[in-house]
């Protein structure tokens, strides 16, 4: 399952997303996420990915932003394989 596949799971189930929203450009404001809700969603992906993010310098603006900051933190931290 791809990074982008395993975060439709997870905006779907979590945040009751539609799934016919989320496309790579979708942006979280968007979504009517605030800043309470990304640090949630933060929490939430670093569980899902077994992964550790930052607490500073996070840029996540769009879809494609988290897919690409999980794939670098996965690769970083468990090897380039596991992604």
């Amino acid at each position: 399952m791809t990074t982008i596949e395993r975060l439709e799971i997870l905006f779907v189930e979590k945040l009751q997303l539609n799934k016919d929203l989320l496309t790579p450009q979708s942006t979280l404001d968007s979504f009517g996420l605030d800043s309470l809700d990304k640090i949630e969603l933060l929490f939430q992906l670093e569980d899902e990915f077994k992964i550790k993010i930052p607490e500073r310098d996070v840029k996540i603006d769009t879809i494609q932003d988290v897919v690409n900051m999980i794939d670098r933190l996965v690769a970083e931290q468990h090897g380039q394989g596991q992604a």
